[in-house]
């Protein structure tokens, strides 16, 4: 019994079950008493196979009134009445003795409907089971005897049929086996399951007046014969009554399959692969169809292919012994030398072919490749080595001239065939769930679209949801008329459905073959019952989103976006994106839902080396990049990108590597307008640990990128003239460039290229590109030069300084004639606190002389007043109120020197140079107060004039003191 008829014995109308006293009984009863009526004088106990046309019809009468007055789930009555004619075979008479008979009326439910069934013996069995068809039933029941029990009655069904042996009989004997090689533990129904109990409970003790010899070894002896020998047995000996070829073929299958299942013969179960699978059972169901004689031909498709599948799966429980797998091999050998010849005429004709044919061909040939396996693998006797090639040899003469009848057999009935067992759910299922799902040949008939919406859950895997978009996809682009449209609408849905229920992790599988079949448009590409409509339930789902942004919504938004990124990854991305930006505190929670798809990280190929090959880069670049209109938009963007590539434990969506790739190297040279920003986003990316041994700045071209970071450090010296239209980052700017390339030199170094030759080079290189640039730049990379490069500084600076020469080394620049070296010296002082320290330790001014002191005083104030143009916002910017660092700190280290003029006590914030053009802002420009306002002349701020000697300025306007309220001009 299928899974789906378990329990029906115990369906309402008979609440006792099997056993219970009913309609049905008293039905069977009176035809059990007609029957001993016509058979009398002898008991029904004395029937014979003779008496059974006369004395067995008030049975039959009695079974079909059953059948039509009291009807069951799946013929349940016939179950009950061959377990109660069996039972009542098998059990004891119950004692006279009124105390016994008291015990038995409690106790044993089976005494009830027993008493009413007179003795009966095993004729009237085996007679039943043929006149109901059932042999499916009756190997149940006998496999649910003891084991002992159950050699015997099937001994007891050899004896019967090898007497005065008719046709029905030899169909009877061997539909048993087929069934034997069929059935299946676990399947058993209720009333099975009673019988069983009941026999084991009364130890099957079995009644010997059924006029049959009693079995010699009755209680399981364990030297008594197993199932196979019986069988074999019994094919012996009525073999000559075996003279159709119908039943000849089923004889030889049955053998040959037993055989087969031999645990000496062949390598082991290996199921088919699927398509083979299904190939076989569509031909058992077409040759059922279409053969009027056989038993399943008035069966419906369900059920054939529920049989066919059994067929297809034999799990003997008592698999042959050696002894009796050559016995079993020598019958063979022997049944084919008889047979073979006239059962190949017959086999010729296709039309001949029934499903016992089709079974013989597809049996021996699993057995001769099983004993090609035995001949190899096992060491045989000479006799047995002798059997196995002459049955070989048998075997293989027999299929040479049949077996192409296989080829022709119709195969049309394969997808009905797969969707009845899918819809079924039997065996291999989800095998054929999988060809379902990618046979395009079947898709989007009704009959697939029904199945697949009915059977959604047996969907519910990354694979199959993947091979039903590749399926879709298949078909609408090849499909656009209206009703193949409605039914792609139902497909989609289903699909969608089936995509829902899969888990987060399931979800970013399916989402991974999408981008990688079709990239990032996915499914709308080429659905277009999925692009219509698509962009508003985007708009509207992430609207939703963004509205009701929690922590306790999170699960809920990751679900709603999983769907939307199923049909389009790359329009969801963006719009993600583009709502993290413009909406305030957003970001975060966006990103959060962005980073739970790590099957985002995808790389797409091209061939626009300029374009990101990262998805998510891409959709931010294309969303988001150059449409940032307002500070917070940026400053969201940079959070979002600084998430995206550190979400705490998710997976990150982009690397530091990418981002630099996608955001920077494009952007720094003066004119980009997205300059500033891509330097915040460097100065982000470079604070992101690397996650392997090798950094990952090693892959961004770093000497290039220094190069370029320099070249803008360089512009800063031409800032105040820089025409108006020209795009140039702020002077507050300038802080992180020297931050970022500080961080550069001390993540690069030697390790960071792949031979110590190359690093000499790329320093060499950069060396001689820097050489172009202002001479305060290469000052900066001194830690990276290492001692490669001496510190390169104008001559005039050795005038002023005591320089080691094994570091420092003198140039003749042309902006630097003759008393520019405290103007150099200064700019030497801006470049970083531990080169201010060094300069002031190297400074040279001789204190006893008063006009060198006097000169270096006015001097210092010039040099200062032509740096502090340049210097960044850290330099020159303080709070409100309080002096600037870089000019304090001078004047607070020159002053014990005696160096300091009395009027330069103190410098407060600076403003636009006067005179300098209105579009600059003024906190970039530099204005100093000595005691009152000091005015500089635009003359003084290009670099050209570094080259004016200090002593041909004159200070005007203030006494030497510089008094408070008197404006100096230089």
């Amino acid at each position: 019994m299928e899974p789906a008829e378990r329990g029906a014995a115990m369906a309402p109308g008979c609440p006792g079950g099997p056993w219970a006293v009913g309609e049905e009984t008293a039905i069977l009863h009176g035809g059990f008493l007609l029957a001993a009526r016509l058979l009398q004088p002898r008991p029904l106990r004395e029937l014979r196979k003779a008496d059974w046309p006369r004395a067995g019809v008030p049975i039959t009468d009695a079974l079909r009134e059953i059948g039509e007055r009291c009807p069951s789930p799946r013929g349940r009555w016939k179950e009950e009445a061959v377990a109660i004619v069996w039972a009542k075979i098998l059990l004891p008479a119950p004692p006279a003795a009124a105390a016994a008979l008291e015990w038995d009326w409690k106790e044993d439910g089976f005494f009830s409907v027993g008493a009413m069934i007179p003795d009966v013996n095993h004729t009237a069995l085996f007679e039943l089971v043929k006149a109901l068809g059932v042999p499916r039933l009756f190997v149940q029941l006998l496999l649910a005897l003891p084991p002992g029990v159950c050699r015997a009655q099937l001994e007891s069904l050899v004896q019967y049929i090898s007497s005065d042996t008719s046709p029905s009989d030899v169909s009877f004997f061997l539909d048993v086996w087929w069934e034997v090689l069929k059935h299946r533990e676990g399947q058993e129904d209720a009333t099975v399951s009673a019988f069983g109990a009941l026999i084991h409970q009364h130890g099957g003790e079995p009644s010997l007046e059924d006029g049959l010899q009693p079995p010699k070894r009755f209680k399981g002896d364990p030297a008594a014969p197993g199932l196979p020998a019986v069988l074999l047995q019994g094919l012996k000996q009525i073999r000559g009554s075996i003279a159709q070829p119908r039943l000849r073929c089923h004889a030889l299958a049955n053998l040959a399959e037993l055989l087969c299942l031999s645990s000496g013969l062949g390598p082991g179960d290996s199921p088919l692969p699927i398509t083979e699978h299904l190939a076989k059972l569509s031909a058992m169901v077409s040759l059922w169809s279409s053969d009027t004689d056989s038993r399943y031909h008035p069966c419906g498709l369900g059920e054939k292919v529920r049989e066919a599948e059994r067929s297809m799966s034999l799990l003997c429980l008592t698999r042959p012994s050696h002894e009796e797998l050559f016995a079993g091999l020598d019958l063979l050998c022997s049944l084919l030398q008889a047979w073979g010849e006239e059962l190949q005429d017959t086999l010729r004709a296709p039309e001949e072919l029934s499903f016992e044919s089709y079974r013989l061909l597809d049996a021996l040939t699993s057995l001769g490749k099983n004993l090609d396996f035995l001949s190899e693998t096992r060491d045989l006797g000479e006799g047995e080595t002798h059997l196995v090639s002459e049955l070989t040899q048998l075997t293989k003469d027999f299929l040479r001239d049949t077996s192409a009848v296989l080829e022709d057999l119709d195969t049309s009935l394969v997808s009905s065939v797969a969707m009845a067992i899918i819809a079924q759910r039997l065996d291999r299922h989800v095998d054929t769930c999988s060809v379902f799902a990618s046979e395009k040949t079947w898709a989007f008939s009704k009959a697939w679209v029904e199945c697949l919406v009915e059977n959604k859950a047996l969907f519910q895997t990354p694979e199959l949801v993947l091979k039903l978009l590749e399926t879709l996809v298949s078909f609408a682009t090849s499909h656009h008329d209206k009703e193949t449209q409605e039914l792609q609408m139902q497909v989609t849905k289903a699909i969608v459905e089936c995509y829902t229920e899969l888990s987060l992790s399931d979800k970013n599988k399916v989402i991974s073959g999408v981008l990688a079949s079709w990239g990032g448009p996915g499914l709308s590409q080429n659905v277009q019952v999925v692009r219509e409509g698509f962009q508003e339930d985007l708009n509207v789902t992430l609207n939703q989103i963004t509205e009701s942004v929690s922590d306790e919504g999170l699960a809920r938004a990751v679900d709603s976006v999983a769907r939307l990124t199923l049909l389009s990854p790359e329009a969801t991305v963006k719009q993600v994106c583009h709502l993290a930006v413009v909406n305030l505190g957003a970001h975060q929670f966006l990103a959060q839902i962005l980073c739970s798809f790590p099957a985002l990280n995808f790389l797409e190929s091209h061939e626009d080396a300029g374009r990101p090959h990262s998805l998510v880069l891409r959709c931010l670049q294309e969303a988001v990049w150059g449409k940032l209109s307002t500070a917070r938009e940026e400053e969201q963007f940079l959070q979002l990108l600084a998430f995206l590539m550190q979400p705490g434990s998710a997976t990150p969506l982009v690397s530091p590597a990418e981002v630099t790739k996608a955001f920077v190297l494009p952007c720094l040279k003066s004119g980009c307008a997205q300059i500033e920003l891509s330097l915040q986003i460097l100065s982000k990316v470079l604070g992101i640990p690397s996650c392997s041994e090798e950094h990952w700045i090693k892959s961004c071209h770093p000497f290039p990128l220094l190069l370029s970071l320099c070249k803008l450090l360089d512009g800063y010296t031409k800032y105040w003239h820089q025409p108006r239209e020209q795009l140039f980052p702020s002077l507050e700017t300038k802080d992180l460039i020297l931050n970022i390339l500080c961080q550069l030199c001390e993540l690069l170094g030697p390790e960071t290229v792949p031979s110590p030759e190359l690093w000499v080079q790329s320093l060499a290189w950069l060396h001689r590109k820097v050489a172009a640039l202002d001479w305060t730049v290469g000052l900066r990379l001194k830690n990276l030069y290492g001692d490669h490069f001496k510190n390169e500084v104008p001559a005039t600076l050795f005038e002023i300084c005591r320089f080691p020469e094994d570091e420092w080394t003198s140039q003749s620049w042309p902006a630097y004639g003759p008393g520019s070296g405290l103007l150099a010296w200064m700019e030497c002082c801006c470049v970083s606190p531990a080169l201010r320290d060094t300069m002031l330790a190297l400074l040279s001014v001789n204190v006893d002389n008063p006009e060198e002191v006097n000169l270096f005083s006015k001097g210092f104030l010039v040099a200062l007043i032509q740096v502090l143009p340049w210097c960044s916002h850290a330099l020159c910017a303080p709070p409100e109120g309080l002096p600037a660092p870089l000019q304090l700190q001078l004047l607070q280290l020159a002053a014990p020197r005696g160096l300091a003029a009395p009027g330069a006590a103190l410098l407060l914030q600076p403003h636009r140079p006067a005179g300098l053009p209105a579009g600059h802002c003024a906190s970039r420009g530099s204005a100093l107060r000595a005691g009152g306002v000091l005015h500089l002349h635009p003359a003084l701020l290009p670099p050209a004039a570094r080259g004016c000697h200090a002593a041909s300025w004159g200070l005007r306007g203030a006494p030497a003191g510089g008094g408070p309220g008197g404006a100096v001009t230089v």
